[in-house]
């Protein structure tokens, strides 16, 4: 990141703060809270996060540069939404475990993981072409969009499958 990156303190901390928090949140637990109905909401918000995405990219190639802007600030709204479900959900909750076998265990572990680490890699991208794209310079905004949109896509749409395939197995 170049040393005038517009808030690249800010990018910076969220991008090591929010992998650090979700992270240490296995390590906490609450008890007395029953908050078993998030995954399906938070799995949602993934899905029209994707579909969100899709629709931001086309705006912005038919010309409708407003439209993608307020289209990327929901899906960053929408992101900041499911993360936290996402931690309320884990630090109140046993954790659940795949109990699918055969090539099923195989995807799926193969999905969450790139899932896992593709949603750390894609923090400071989000961040960094969002704030681009908000600063006015879109030429640079362009040219990392065009690695971010896909890993971001691909995170929220395997943040989607992980849920149907591990649903069968919440208590």
């Amino acid at each position: 990141m170049k040393k005038s990156e517009p808030n690249q303190r800010l990018i910076i901390f969220l991008s090591i703060a929010i992998p650090l928090t979700v992270a240490l949140m296995f390590r906490v637990k609450i008890s007395g809270y029953d908050f078993s109905f998030l995954p399906p909401i938070y799995a949602s918000i993934n899905g029209l996060t994707a579909v969100l995405l899709i629709i931001s990219v086309l705006s912005i190639k038919k010309g409708n540069r407003a439209r993608h802007e307020r289209l990327n600030k929901i899906c960053l709204g929408l992101s900041g939404l499911f993360l936290v479900l996402y931690i309320l959900y884990h630090i109140t909750s046993d954790e659940t475990h795949y109990g699918g076998a055969g090539i099923l265990k195989f995807v799926y572990y193969f999905i969450l993981i790139t899932h896992i680490i593709l949603s750390v890699v894609v923090i400071p991208l989000v961040l960094i072409t969002f704030s681009r794209g908000l600063s006015g310079n879109f030429e640079r905004h362009k040219r990392l969009a065009k690695f971010t949109f896909p890993l971001w896509l691909y995170v929220a749409i395997t943040g989607v499958l992980v849920y149907v395939m591990i649903n069968p197995y919440y208590k």
